[in-house]
This record gives C-alpha cells, sequence and structure tokens, in this order.
C-alpha cells in the first residue's frame, strides 16, 4: 500500500511523481505534462517570478491530488 505523505511530498516536488507512485501511471504522465507545458508558456510571455507561482500552484495541486488518491 502506497503512503498518502510520500505521495504527496513526490508529487510536490514533480508533479505526476506522485500519481505515478500512487498507481495511476497515466495521470502522473498528464500532470508532468501540463507543468512542462504551462512552465515553458509562462516563462516564454511572461518575466521569472510568474514561473515560481505558477509551478507552486500546481505542485501544491499535483501533491493534494496525489493525498487524495492514496487515501
Amino acid at each position: 500500500m502506497a503512503n498518502k505523505y510520500l505521495a504527496a511530498i513526490l508529487s510536490f516536488i514533480i508533479p505526476g511523481l506522485g500519481q505515478a507512485y500512487a498507481g495511476d501511471i497515466k495521470k502522473g504522465i498528464m500532470y508532468f505534462a501540463i507543468t512542462l507545458i504551462v512552465i515553458l508558456i509562462v516563462d516564454f510571455i511572461f518575466v521569472d517570478w510568474y514561473y515560481f507561482i505558477v509551478d507552486f500552484l500546481i505542485s501544491i495541486y499535483a501533491a493534494y491530488d496525489a493525498y487524495l488518491m492514496v487515501e
């Protein structure tokens, strides 16, 4: 059985990794791909500090989702 706290931490560090750890590899790949696309768009269009805000918000949501998946 997967540990819900470990899944949340993994997904906070690398969005999608916690979902893959919890057993849903497709969802993990989706989160990772969305994160990469959003980061590239934000980095290309906006200034650097927007990148950190967007990355932080995505990481928080991915960690919360991974936590709920294991629960």
